[in-house]
């Protein structure tokens, strides 16, 4: 479904092996061992990057759509027209979404989504625009990476950079705006304290995409992408679909600049807060203690659009209505980070799923403890791993960072994910060809 105003055609294989296609599989054979201290970046300074398909392909993993051993959450990009999304046993579940009015206008994020491709130059929208379809919704990664597509806020104009915030308050709550400010600001504290801030760990080294274009009733949307933020956010009509959307933090507690920070700590409330509710019968289905916390337990994160994931933990059918309760209110935490109405829409949406809705915990359950979480059903995946120190260590000591390290709650990952097929609008753009084109 090619644009001729935008101009991007889906990419070669070959050039789906670009340096951050490396750097993924960089850190699936290697570990952070590869990125050296900042995880990611310091890979192409230390001569990590290559444009050799087959020396990239050596390291590759034996699974490239799921994840790698041990659950570490980086995969290699596939093609737009080869995505399944996340299933539980290869096959999607069919009639799970359907085209339908929510109520709630998109009107503020059209507009917003306008004036910014509006303040564009030419250059800088052959750079920044691509087609509803384009394979540039699934390449993205949370590492510090600077070679990534499309326009990075440092290097917006002033009028430019007012409209893409206006953007992004146009499509997060006011709650999701705050945590994405506090992250990018926790990027630059990384940058600042491996003394440059002039890369990839910078406030503003974050980049905007835009798919199709702005419309009320045609299909579009952008991307949000930088080091531990990406938000991918679909719209058509009056409907949203807001995932994946990745948001992390190291550190996540600190006090910087004379603020205080303390990021993930509903994430991290919620999750015990369920947990505690549950009773010894139904801990031991949610918790079993199967399987070891290691340095990173998620699953879905980059690369891992077609991960194949099993049902784990206690069903919802097996909550009391208090517990049921506390599981809304933990995939609230999560589903309200976009804007106010379609987060309800969207709550009530995965409320109609609640008993077919899995709790999984792998870890301790202290208030400290390194813990991961999943809950999930055939509308909404969410995991929350707080994993392994790679650039920020509070003792100093950097002998339990790495991959294989000790995790612990000052690096959080988490992701959220609309499996069967509709994470980026996937299916809803579908159905949108089959009906009205």
């Amino acid at each position: 479904m090619a644009n001729s105003s935008h101009g991007h055609k889906p990419r070669t294989p070959a050039q789906h092996r670009s340096r951050r296609w490396f750097m993924n599989k960089a850190l699936l054979a290697g570990g952070v061992s590869a990125v050296a201290v900042m995880g990611g970046y310091a890979a192409t300074q230390a001569g990590a990057e290559t444009t050799d398909a087959t020396a990239a392909d050596a390291t590759a993993s034996a699974t490239p759509s799921g994840p790698p051993a041990g659950g570490g959450g980086f995969g290699q990009t596939i093609a737009y027209d080869d995505f399944v999304g996340v299933t539980t046993d290869g096959t999607v579940v069919d009639d799970l979404y359907a085209i339908h009015r929510t109520g709630v206008s998109t009107t503020p994020v059209v507009r917003a989504g306008a004036a910014f491709v509006n303040s564009l130059t030419d250059d800088q929208k052959s750079a920044t625009l691509f087609d509803i379809d384009a394979d540039q919704w699934l390449d993205w990664t949370n590492v510090d990476s600077n070679d990534r597509d499309g326009l990075a806020l440092r290097d917006m104009t002033d009028k430019q950079y007012k409209l893409a915030i206006k953007l992004l308050k146009a499509a997060l709550s006011a709650r999701g705006l705050e945590n994405a400010t506090q992250i990018r600001k926790l990027n630059h504290y990384l940058g600042e304290a491996g003394g440059d801030t002039t890369k990839a760990l910078n406030f503003d080294a974050y980049w905007f995409t835009i798919m199709g274009t702005p419309s009320a009733t045609a299909p579009w949307g952008f991307q949000f992408e930088g080091h531990h933020i990406v938000v991918n956010y679909f719209v058509l009509g009056d409907q949203v679909v807001a995932t994946p959307t990745f948001r992390g933090s190291e550190p996540t507690k600190i006090t910087y600049d004379g603020v205080d920070y303390h990021l993930f700590r509903e994430e991290t409330a919620a999750g015990l807060k369920l947990l505690r509710a549950l009773d010894d019968t139904q801990l031991a289905t949610a918790a079993p203690g199967t399987e070891t916390k290691t340095g990173t337990n998620l699953t879905a994160g980059a690369g891992n659009d077609n991960a194949v994931m099993a049902y784990k933990g206690l069903q919802g059918s097996a909550l009391n209505r208090k517990q049921q309760k506390l599981l809304l209110d933990l995939v609230e935490v999560y589903t309200g980070t976009i804007d106010e109405g379609h987060s309800r829409v969207w709550l009530r949406d995965i409320e109609k799923h609640l008993d077919d809705t899995y709790f999984y915990w792998i870890g301790e359950s202290e208030d400290d403890s390194a813990f991961y979480y999943r809950v999930h059903s055939p509308v909404v995946l969410i995991e929350y791993d707080a994993e392994s120190p790679l650039a920020y260590h509070e003792d100093g000591d950097t002998s339990s960072g790495g991959p294989n390290g000790t995790p612990t709650q000052q690096h959080i990952h988490t992701i959220i994910r609309t499996p069967n097929g509709n994470d980026y609008g996937v299916d809803l753009l579908k159905l949108h060809l089959e009906t009205d084109h």
